[in-house]
């Protein structure tokens, strides 16, 4: 399917954006390059300590033909690393970049950073505390949305009627039975039209019944979806934003002409006479959640959170997972919206290593969940970060945060979670690229992505489809 466009509700918005009534367009790509969070500055240099086999092990050593399933919760968890002990070069840095910011009016204590490499660790300060993390909590989404589904499933929406087709028309209501795809956009209500004229429906003299959790274009309420849905599903009906999307879709793709006659109606199941006709399937996990992360979408976050079983569910999950202790991570939503939501810097990293666990069976890495600097459009398009650093970044008006890994030549992938604390969130994330350009100095610059974070192109061929039920 073409090239998706994505509507990016980022993390420097205010908490008020979670009460945005319905969003009416999804934005092109190049609208999307509004930047969300990061921190710190200095050098160090730990040349001491030795690459280890902490890195992912190369995918031609890993298993084959994993089944998409979802992980079990009682494969061994590693434990965090005690916060005792940094080294203290590195340690030494970042007392000085902390002492900076100190100087310019920010309380220590409202700073966190945490960074090991190789199972050793590097750097502390307020480590184990847990902070306003802002978009950095969609680490923790990711991993329990990876821990409940598995990173190749797929999200199934059911598409019926309740009588028959005759003559291009279906006699009888279009049915909808939503499943929780949070990437239901403009594109995929223009080809879900087309299969349905392929199978002969052109009009439908009932309603567009919406049953299930249904959404479309990012609107979790599902009357809103169903309207977006009614006009996607007949060309002559297209708002620009829909004319808009179809202009980026292959040239000669159809335009859908699917006429319903009656209104939208919302119900909590489908009805008894619903006769399954397509089956939509979503885009993978891992693709979605690349999706979220690379332009820290809230609402895709909330949704994926709420089908892993909600903030609380997400935080334990998490928690148990990373080997850290539960109040390290404290969650009132999946998006990060709000300073209710704490991460400890310790977690943030060990998260990230614990994706990466989940990830190795399926010959996978972080870089298929989140994004690369100075590669994926997004949030770090604008960043000064390192190349090839695969990161999640997070912004609100008092917060600035990162966390993820970087790649050097000497320590081999550093995993670093900085989260800043004040009132000059853009002040933050200068001093956080000039502090991670500064390490780099010491343990040195890659010439090429790592094999640990680099995606594999194979997993993401996956695309959503629609399948004519038989």
């Amino acid at each position: 399917m073409a090239v998706k466009v994505f509507l990016s509700v980022l993390s420097k918005s205010q908490e008020t954006m979670l009460k945005i009534g319905s969003l009416t367009a999804v934005l092109s790509l190049g609208i999307l390059a509004l930047v969300a969070g990061c921190s710190p500055s200095n050098s160090s240099n730990a040349s001491s300590i030795s690459v280890q086999s902490g890195a992912a092990q190369p995918r031609e050593n890993q298993a084959e033909n994993i089944e998409s399933q979802p992980i079990s919760k009682t494969e061994p968890v590693n434990q965090a690393l005690s916060p005792e002990n940094p080294d203290s070069v590195t340690n030494k840095k970042i007392e000085q970049y902390v002492n900076k910011l100190a100087a310019q009016g920010f309380s220590k204590q409202k700073q966190g950073v945490w960074i090991e490499a190789n199972k050793v660790l590097l750097a502390n300060h307020q480590g184990t505390v847990p902070l306003p993390a802002a978009s950095v909590t969609k680490a923790a989404t990711t991993l329990a949305t990876l821990q409940t589904f598995g990173p190749e499933h797929q999200f199934v929406t059911l598409i019926g009627a309740t009588g028959p087709i005759e003559n291009g028309v279906l006699k009888g209501d279009l049915v909808i039975q939503g499943g929780e795809d949070p990437f239901f956009v403009w594109e995929e209500a223009i080809a879900l039209g087309n299969t349905l004229n392929q199978i002969g429906i052109k009009r439908v003299t009932g309603n567009l019944v919406i049953a299930g959790n249904f959404y479309m274009n990012f609107e979790p309420k599902p009357q809103t979806s169903g309207n977006f849905l009614k006009q996607g599903l007949n060309s002559k009906e297209w708002p620009a934003e829909a004319e808009d999307q179809y202009l980026t879709l292959p040239q000669g793709t159809p335009r859908p002409e699917v006429v319903i006659n009656g209104s939208v109606q919302v119900v909590s199941s489908p009805p008894e006479s619903f006769k399954p006709l397509v089956r939509h399937l979503s885009f993978p996990v891992a693709e979605l959640l690349k999706k979220m992360n690379m332009y820290s979408n809230n609402l895709m976050a909330e949704m994926l959170a709420n089908s892993a079983g909600g903030a609380k569910a997400v935080a334990q999950k998490a928690a148990e997972a990373a080997g850290v202790p539960a109040e390290e991570i404290q969650l009132i939503n999946g998006s990060g919206l709000g300073e209710e939501n704490r991460i400890s810097p310790r977690a943030a990293v060990a998260m990230f290593q614990a994706i990466e666990r989940y990830l190795q069976p399926y010959q996978m890495t972080i870089a298929d969940v989140f994004a690369i600097a100075g590669k994926d459009l997004g949030v770090l398009e604008a960043r000064k970060i390192p190349a090839y650093t695969v990161l999640k970044t997070g912004t609100l008006n008092q917060v600035s945060s990162l966390a993820g890994a970087m790649p050097t030549q000497k320590l081999g992938s550093v995993w670093v979670a900085i989260i800043n604390g004040g009132e000059n969130p853009d002040e933050f994330r200068n001093q956080q690229e000039i502090l991670l350009n500064q390490l780099l100095i010491d343990w040195e610059a890659v010439k090429s992505p790592p094999a640990e974070l680099t995606p594999n192109p194979s997993k993401t061929s996956k695309t959503s489809s629609n399948e004519i039920v038989k």
